[in-house]
């Protein structure tokens, strides 16, 4: 299913019609904008402590009407044992994780803000690597900001199978810590948290090197069990271009979307 079928029941159901997104659309335009980004509801006024590029690259949103788009290398990714590999290839299915492995990987980031089907800023977080010449893998993130939660809810893959609350943290030197917390699945009227044994906690950490003028990131998920699953560190800049008057691209934009507050 292309994106144009992202579901507008919690249950994954048909996409609204299009009168349903033009009202979802004004809803969303109707809110407060002094909310600002997703980043900015959840942090507050820490927000203001970040570093003043990590604010411009975590304040996009579909009323600052820009995107964030980031291109690097990734000095090291890195996987867990081999018994991680069967873990790995099967979130690579989904865009979620997968299992290569390398020094000095290509990427781009691609942030874009839309208002999804069911009337909610959303933000895309879409990492897509050249792990060697002609093979690229991608993860696939979008994020939410949740009242209910008070958090930003990310959800993983293409299906948005996956869903996680973020905890966030300014640093002295403000940069941003990005924690996953409790991991929960969704599938129709399957749902359940995933158990400790089986679920990858991830660290990110997100800087600017003003010598250097560039974003720095590094990522580990772990299991509280088995230790280190995956990661990753490296550098890039970004561009802010203006959003298109057709939206995101629709290669961003999940297959399915899951409202699971």
């Amino acid at each position: 299913m292309s994106a144009a079928g992202a579901a507008r029941s919690n249950t994954g159901s048909d996409l609204a019609a299009p009168a349903d997104l033009a009202a979802s659309a004004d809803l969303a335009a109707s809110a407060d904008p002094v909310q600002g980004s997703i980043f900015r509801q959840a942090l507050g006024a820490d927000f203001d402590r970040l570093h003043p590029m990590l604010q411009r690259r975590f304040g996009v949103d579909p009323a600052a009407g820009y995107a964030c788009v980031g291109r690097g290398v990734f000095a090291e990714v890195r996987r867990g044992a081999w018994w991680t590999v069967p873990f790995l290839k099967f979130g690579a299915f989904r865009n979620i994780l997968f299992p290569d492995s390398g020094a000095n990987i290509p990427f781009t980031v691609e942030n874009y803000p839309y208002v999804d089907s069911f009337g909610r800023p959303t933000v895309t977080f879409a990492r897509t690597l050249e792990v060697r010449p002609g093979k690229h893998r991608r993860f696939d993130a979008t994020m939410v900001y949740s009242p209910a939660r008070a958090a930003v809810v990310d959800y993983l893959g293409t299906h948005q199978h996956l869903a996680t609350d973020l905890a966030l943290a300014v640093r002295e030197d403000g940069s941003l810590h990005l924690r996953s917390t409790a991991l929960r699945f969704y599938e129709g009227r399957l749902r359940f948290i995933v158990p400790r044994l089986l679920n990858g906690s991830a660290d990110l950490y997100e800087s600017w090197d003003e010598e250097r003028q560039r974003f720095t990131i590094q990522l580990q998920v772990r299991n509280p069990i088995f230790g280190f699953l995956f990661g990753y560190r490296g550098e890039f800049s970004c561009e802010f271009p203006t959003v298109p008057e057709d939206g995101v691209p629709v290669r961003l934009r999940p297959v399915r979307e899951e409202i699971r507050d």
